[in-house]
């Protein structure tokens, strides 16, 4: 039985830090959108609004949805109408955030280690990973494209726009190593993210993103309504995508179109493994699609610019796009090869189910003392990542462990 990861004064700073970061994000964003509308662009500033206000209703409908669906005992301890009230304030996600501190801050400076306290303060951490990375890929990297855009198109920076760029890319990558973060917590601790390796996942996403945003952007220099139309087109085939997985998620079967849909979202700009089993072959579609969908966007920029444009200097910037994705996807292989921990539960002499298609037992989870302590979502998308096929009959809610007839 493996206590659950310690948490102590280095993680609670990292909390505080995410926490203030989501501020400073939100502050940017008002600051640029007030930028807009000061400059005589209302339909930007609308726009960088809207964008905003999506990604927070998503985001606050997951996190109550989360609350009402988890055990009363995880709740904080305040009226069920107070919590409602603050997610339709769209301020659920930092009152989620400011709770953990307190928890964590308890849990950090108690004399006697509380297994019960410490698992509480990783379940709390887990959404809270969760709910970062939807309002990033929501939120943050669409603001950053409307952002680039408005620079090329003006042909100037202002200082909020800088900030602007600055915290997007700052809450992009700390989402996503966040996020990779809490799955490895569910290892055991001989699996810890080490820097290397952390170093090889922060740089291999990068790579991938950034031409993506780069060849969006330019699409939308010469037609900015074509986005409105290629953006809907290539999420719904990645929400059928989705949806033809099967994904098991969210506890209430009526609120899994939600997660797809967000989902869907943050494939539109980047991979996300949902379903266990073989990763490779999809893997494979889904870069070759992205590939193909951002070449296609990039040489449309290129054949119907004006040659009379000042854009002229984007163009060394487009030409090398497709090598940067390339190095991306070269550390992404890399990573997979030699730094995921599949391969080092196959070093140790277990069986190598990257691609296997029976249950293994190489990677060792953490297991909990206290059952509903365990946080079913992320263990769930943790054994996705991690290549471990879930045991028959047993369902993954929230809460004790269910268990279903098999079908």
């Amino acid at each position: 039985m493996a206590a659950p990861p310690r948490f102590g004064p280095l993680q609670l700073a990292l909390a505080a830090a995410g926490a203030a970061a989501a501020a400073l994000d939100l502050a940017a964003d008002g600051w640029v959108a007030a930028g807009y509308a000061r400059g005589g662009r209302p339909g930007w500033a609308a726009l960088a609004l809207a964008l905003l206000a999506a990604a927070s209703v998503a985001t606050q409908a997951c996190s109550w949805l989360w609350l009402r669906s988890d055990p009363a005992a995880l709740r904080p301890g305040v009226p069920p109408w107070l919590l409602a009230a603050l997610h339709l304030l769209q301020l659920g996600f930092f009152f989620r955030c400011l709770y953990a501190l307190k928890v964590g801050w308890k849990v950090c400076w108690a004399k006697a280690e509380d297994e019960e306290e410490q698992s509480r303060m990783a379940f709390l951490s887990h959404d809270i990973s969760m709910l970062r990375l939807f309002e990033t890929f929501l939120e943050n990297t669409p603001q950053l494209i409307l952002l680039l855009y408005v620079i090329l198109r003006t042909n100037k920076a202002e200082p909020s726009q800088g900030l602007g760029i600055c915290t997007a890319f700052l809450c992009v990558t700390w989402s996503l190593l966040d996020y990779h973060q809490s799955l490895r917590s569910f290892l055991q601790d001989k699996y810890k993210l080490s820097l290397g390796s952390s170093i090889v996942y922060f740089l291999w996403n990068l790579f991938l993103i950034c031409p993506r945003i780069l060849a969006v952007t330019l699409f939308a220099l010469l037609w900015p309504y074509g986005v409105a139309v290629h953006f809907p087109l290539v999420w719904l085939a990645m929400f059928l995508w989705v949806s033809l997985q099967g994904t098991d998620f969210m506890e209430s079967p009526g609120a899994e179109p939600l997660y797809r849909a967000m989902v869907a979202v943050i494939l539109y700009f980047s991979w996300f493994n949902v379903a266990q089993g073989r990763t490779l072959y999809r893997s494979i579609i889904y870069h070759g699609f992205i590939l193909v969908d951002s070449t296609l966007l990039a040489l449309s920029w290129l054949w119907c610019r004006s040659p009379s444009d000042n854009h002229s200097y984007l163009v060394p910037v487009v030409s090398a796009a497709l090598p940067c994705y390339l190095l991306g996807l070269a550390l992404r292989v890399t990573y997979y090869k030699w730094l995921h921990p599949n391969m080092w539960a196959q070093q140790e002499g277990a069986y190598d189910e990257v691609d296997a298609s029976e249950r293994s037992d190489g990677l060792e989870f953490r297991s909990c003392s206290v059952p509903d302590l365990v946080n079913r979502r992320m263990q769930w998308l943790a054994q996705a990542q991690f290549s471990i096929l879930r045991p028959a009959r047993q369902c993954f809610l929230n809460g004790a462990v269910a268990v279903e007839s098999a079908v």
